[in-house]
């Protein structure tokens, strides 16, 4: 059974920095695509950012490029999301989840290209 545990949310300023984990476990393939998510209150739930963990290809919306960033650890099974200058927009549940398929691809954003979700970490951002 994959699961996948995330870490690392809180409650910061505008302007701050926090950086969200995913610890995957529950499987032994090597080369996936792994992703993080967001859902505010009322609202859909978006791509943030997803990561190819063999090649490190990244995609990331355009909400959020220059500020966050994705990279992955393969030896701890471990993809990290280090958000800088956060603003209150930032303010959400965040989840990450899992492709069972090799690589990420244009597809990235869409929810249902995704096999397995963690179980979300609150961040929210005060101005």
């Amino acid at each position: 059974q994959v699961q996948l545990v995330e870490s690392g949310g809180g409650s910061v300023q505008a302007g701050g920095s926090l950086r969200l984990s995913c610890r995957a476990s529950g499987y032994d393939d090597i080369c996936n695509c792994m992703g993080w998510f967001r859902q505010a209150p009322e609202k859909e739930r978006e791509g943030v950012a997803a990561i190819s963990t063999c090649s490190e290809y990244t995609y990331s919306a355009a909400s959020v490029k220059g500020r966050f960033t994705i990279s992955r650890d393969n030896a701890k099974n471990t993809v990290i999301l280090q958000m800088n200058s956060l603003g209150p927009e930032d303010t959400a549940t965040y989840y990450c989840a899992n492709a069972r398929r090799s690589f990420c691809d244009a597809t990235w954003a869409r929810l249902e290209s995704f096999d397995y979700w963690g179980q979300g970490t609150q961040v929210t951002v005060s101005s």
